[in-house]
């Protein structure tokens, strides 16, 4: 097996920031093409249906209508009017999306989706993650982190291990213990310790920054002299009264999300006796990736996570700017989501740990929903009906995926044809599921075509293969990592395109669609690196 991704630094590349970085939120509003835009964090993409109706409205009555759904599992609203912002921000304050103004841009977190729903994994981290998000905005340090900074909880599964993040908590077997990773450094502490560890984590990333004196956003950019070692990890925690049970350089197995058991089995329960149930995105908008760097994100070829081909859009990102296979058939014909098509950390019946599209089964015959989103990108109308389903059907709450997709918990299969009937995604057959673009034209200046006109023209262009990224420019905004089919506008009716096994090349619109089915089923190990 190849090793997996990581939060380990870029040793290429230490970049000297002369300014803070330009990642927009609530309150920060971008100004693009199609008019102003807002990114709501919503840590590990939890929300209330009361929160949803709201975003709802906001979009529809100061925006264009539509949500997207980010790589972070954050949403977006687009197409904003002039002077609305204070608007905004009263609205979501009311519906309680913005607990700290001063913190709305650093509540980056992401979790596994179905952490405490399926079963799997070795503790539900829901818990942590509220843990940790009251720290953060407790924390006066943490209003130094930059918008694009990323925490990343995962219950054991190894769904979080691609998204890049920062800093990164992993459950270990009988959920007692957890590992938190900075970089290439790792602490073990009890899981009642464990949002805590997370936080002085950051802070210990902040102070070598300062010390560092690049103004380093992202712990990879972090000059090597000053990359925090885990007996300062270890110093910081017993200062604050956090017990470290070990600590030691991250080994693959912890950056995979494996833990030290490759077999992520039935819940445990945890010593804390509470029930044990159950990674380098950089945001959308200004300040991202140099032309330079974007080529290099191009895909890699690295390990086939499954970022990409679990849902409706494709994966996190590498370098570009956040933007917003083990299936099985009930007798009733239910999909239900066990596992994406590709990845290379299986579940305990062998599946890989990103769902796809269907119903979720979970223990003592409870059940949820996990539906994908075209493109990442709902009417409101088509977000409405998620929340009204999720309150009358559900719990009540919503569950935002990293991969563009929506969890639902407590609903049933029964609800799967009128989410299909609204244009949700809600099965692993769909052409969607995989393909993912960035905002392109006409709502991005630098786009040099309408890549998600183009994506839907030639959805069904290799359908089930490679997942495919269709970008505006060269800066792959909100492109997955490990293999993917990278799709580049250049102009003038053309893309460049890249594969593993795939030089790139350019190919005429016309002719796109057969290169797109030609990569996308290509046999290449997808952990060789493509000539580009």
């Amino acid at each position: 097996m190849p090793s997996a991704p990581s939060n380990r630094p870029d040793r290429d590349e230490t970049p000297v920031r002369d300014r803070g970085d330009a990642c927009p939120g609530a309150l920060r509003l971008h100004t693009a093409d199609d008019g102003a835009l807002a990114r709501v964090r919503v840590p590990a993409g939890v929300l209330s249906a009361r929160q949803a109706y709201a975003l709802a409205d906001a979009a529809e009555r100061l925006g264009d209508g539509a949500l997207d759904i980010t790589s972070r599992g954050n949403l977006q609203l687009r197409g904003l009017g002039r002077g609305c912002g204070g608007e905004l921000a009263a609205h979501l304050d009311a519906a309680g999306l913005l607990p700290a103004p001063a913190h709305e841009r650093v509540r980056n977190v992401v979790a596994s989706p179905l952490s405490g729903l399926d079963g799997r994994g070795h503790l539900d981290v829901q818990p942590l993650v509220r843990e940790l998000d009251a720290l953060l905005c407790a924390s006066e340090r943490a209003t130094a982190l930059s918008g694009r900074f990323l925490f990343a909880l995962d219950d054991g599964r190894g769904d979080m291990a691609g998204l890049g993040a920062d800093v990164m908590l992993l459950a270990e077997p009988g959920g007692a213990r957890v590992r938190v990773l900075l970089g290439e450094q790792a602490l073990e502490v009890g899981t009642q310790d464990g949002a805590r560890a997370l936080l002085l984590a950051a802070e210990a990333f902040l102070d070598a920054a300062d010390a560092g004196g690049t103004r380093a956003w992202r712990v990879r950019e972090l000059p090597p002299a000053y990359t925090v070692s885990a007996a300062e990890l270890s110093r910081r925690a017993a200062a604050a009264g956090v017990a470290v049970l070990a600590s030691h350089g991250a080994s693959a197995s912890d950056r995979s999300g494996r833990g030290a058991d490759a077999d992520v089995g039935p819940p445990a329960r945890g010593a804390d006796a509470e029930p044990a149930t159950a990674g380098a995105g950089l945001p959308e908008g200004p300040g991202g990736p140099s032309p330079a760097r974007a080529r290099d994100g191009a895909p890699s070829g690295g390990p086939a996570v499954a970022d990409a081909s679990a849902t409706a859009g494709a994966g996190a990102p590498a370098h570009g700017p956040e933007q917003g296979g083990g299936t099985t058939a009930s007798a009733s014909g239910v999909v239900h989501a066990s596992g994406g098509p590709t990845g290379p950390w299986p579940g305990p019946g062998g599946e890989p740990a990103i769902p796809v599209p269907g119903v979720v089964d979970g223990p003592a015959g409870a059940v949820s929903l996990h539906v994908g989103v075209t493109l990442g990108r709902m009417r409101v109308a088509q977000w409405r009906l998620l929340a009204r389903t999720a309150e009358t059907y559900g719990t009540g709450e919503l569950r935002v995926t990293p991969w563009r997709g929506v969890v639902l918990p407590g609903v049933s299969g029964a609800l799967l044809p009128a989410l299909a009937d609204a244009g949700l995604v809600t099965g692993p057959d769909s052409p969607w599921v995989g393909v993912g673009a960035c905002t392109g034209r006409p709502g991005c200046a630098k786009s040099l075509a309408d890549v998600r006109a183009d994506a839907t023209a030639r959805v069904a262009a290799g359908a089930g293969g490679l997942p495919v990224y269709w970008s505006g420019c060269e800066r792959r905004c909100g492109h997955p990592r490990g293999a993917w089919v990278d799709v580049v506008a250049t102009g003038e009716g053309r893309y460049d395109l890249t594969a593993p096994g795939v030089p790139r090349h350019t190919v005429p619109l016309t002719e796109l669609a057969d290169a797109l089915a030609a990569a996308r089923s290509n046999s290449t190990d997808p952990t060789e690196r493509p000539t580009k």
